[in-house]
């Protein structure tokens, strides 16, 4: 019995389509600690930029 890869990954696609908009919140939110905490503001910036540029823009619902 081993582990399902694909089942996995279109389980994380399913969920970052519904919740794309809290995902981003989060990551904005760890962008912020980290510039506090370490500074670099710019590369830090440009990583969160980055990460919120691959979710959605709108969460997608099912309607199963």
């Amino acid at each position: 019995m081993g582990i399902n890869f694909d089942e996995l990954k279109n389980k994380a696609q399913d969920l970052v389509n519904q919740h794309g908009d809290k995902i981003e919140e989060g990551v904005e939110k760890a962008g912020e600690f980290a510039k506090q905490k370490f500074g670099h503001e710019s590369q830090v910036d440009a990583v969160v930029d980055k990460i919120q540029g691959m979710i959605p823009d709108k969460p997608k619902q099912d309607n199963a």
